[in-house]
């Protein structure tokens, strides 16, 4: 067994690997979330919309945090979305405000209706110390696919807690509206974000692919 350590350095924590091959691409978990992936390293200009993760957490709020109630023709959008990938069992994470808790049950009703199962509802709170633990119980539900929904800032911090501490995915995940605004989207940043959908208030379909937000047909 290798182990990856400085010249002449001391650390607390090693991690160690199988054969040198191994350890040579061995790029950690902090180190890719502070920066893009190394195909983009050369391309600054399609960092415009990033903020990249030097922390699981943010430095400030978000400024636009509006408590929104996902509409009928959102969460019927979200459902089709979701039985298009040929999902059955879903996770759902909520913000506790009163909209995005509302918004969660919908989604659950919606999704009985559909013939779906919910394996359950996770909330996080809008300030904490970390959102570990929401982040943890979300991601061990590993359902076909996880729904969102929330203000920007709670959402924004526990899914920076998700890239940093769990398996969580983005490209399993659906999420509604207000999600969906850039400016929520770029608290994370998008080139971490590659594969999340979701649904406009008026039904419109949307996703972030290749570092990019984009609406797209039904």
């Amino acid at each position: 067994m290798r182990c990856a350590i400085a010249r002449d350095g001391y650390v607390t924590h090693r991690v160690f690997f199988a054969d040198e091959a191994t350890a040579a691409g061995f790029r950690p978990l902090r180190d890719v979330l502070r920066g893009p992936p190394p195909e983009t390293e050369d391309r600054p200009g399609e960092r415009r919309n990033m903020e990249v993760l030097t922390s699981p957490l943010l430095t400030r709020p978000a400024t636009h945090d509006a408590d929104l109630m996902a509409t009928d023709v959102e969460i019927e959008a979200i459902v089709r979305l979701a039985r298009g990938r040929g999902a059955r069992d879903i996770a759902i994470g909520s913000g506790r405000t009163a909209r995005a808790l509302a918004t969660a049950r919908s989604v659950e009703s919606a999704w009985d209706r559909a013939g779906g199962r919910t394996l359950g509802t996770v909330t996080w709170p809008e300030t904490a110390a970390s959102w570990l633990r929401p982040a943890s119980r979300f991601a061990a539900a590993d359902p076909d696919l996880w729904i969102m929904t929330g203000p920007a800032t709670g959402w924004a911090q526990m899914t920076r807690r998700l890239l940093w501490s769990t398996r969580w995915s983005p490209d399993r995940t659906l999420a509604t509206a207000g999600i969906g605004d850039p400016r929520t989207l770029a608290l994370v940043g998008l080139a971490h974000l590659d594969g999340l959908a979701g649904a406009t208030a008026d039904g419109a379909l949307w996703r972030v692919a290749h570092d990019r937000f984009r609406k797209v047909n039904a």
